[in-house]
């Protein structure tokens, strides 16, 4: 007989499904193929494992890995925010914490509130883990820009002082990764793919 947490299990699996439908606005590396949210979520986890030497502080890192895994997974309802978008908050917490209930309340009920917690701590950016996850989730975008030439930054006239201003997130998380960010993000102006 199956239980009745393996069907919800199933039924949740089914659901998350969706997420590879989900089209970010950034373009895989040398690319002009806009990237889903599930490769997006897959590059984060195995950047955090490659990069996690690199935390400031440290961390659990298989909680850094269900964070990148799971932080993406209220877009199936809420849809991608652009990061530089300059109309809607990026942090719309109180709105995808509805999409969050909903989707992980599909989860036997520990599974539920863990996912939740987890989803939550990410967003708070307050913890260790949640401070390195975030700065991955920012370090894959400004790779991804660079390597396209300015990519979206150039597509949506993002400029200098936004991008600096988003990416500085990346040094709560990881100095040194930060040093990195910063010397990428002058190089792109330098090469005049980023406008000051």
């Amino acid at each position: 007989m199956i239980s009745e947490n393996l069907v919800k299990q199933i039924t949740f699996i089914k659901e998350i499904d969706k997420i590879k439908y989900i089209q970010r606005r950034t373009k895989l590396f040398n690319s002009d193929r806009r990237e889903n949210d599930a490769e997006h979520s897959w590059h984060l986890a195995m950047i955090a494992i490659v990069l996690s030497e690199h935390s400031n502080d440290d961390i659990d890192l298989l909680k850094v890995i269900k964070m990148v895994l799971i932080h993406d997974i209220v877009e199936i309802d809420a849809g991608d925010t652009f990061i530089y978008d300059q109309t809607k908050n990026h942090e719309n917490t109180t709105e995808e914490k509805k999409c969050a209930e909903r989707i992980f309340g599909m989860l036997p009920e520990k599974q539920a509130e863990e996912y939740l917690q987890i989803w939550m701590e990410f967003e708070d950016g307050i913890s260790n883990e949640a401070k390195f996850a975030k700065s991955m989730d920012r370090l894959e975008p400004l790779l991804q820009n660079a390597s396209n030439n300015g990519g979206t930054w150039k597509e949506f006239g993002v400029k200098y002082e936004t991008v600096y201003g988003k990416q500085k997130t990346i040094k709560k998380g990881s100095t040194t990764l930060w040093g990195y960010a910063k010397d990428l993000i002058e190089d792109s102006v330098d090469k005049g793919i980023l406008e000051k």
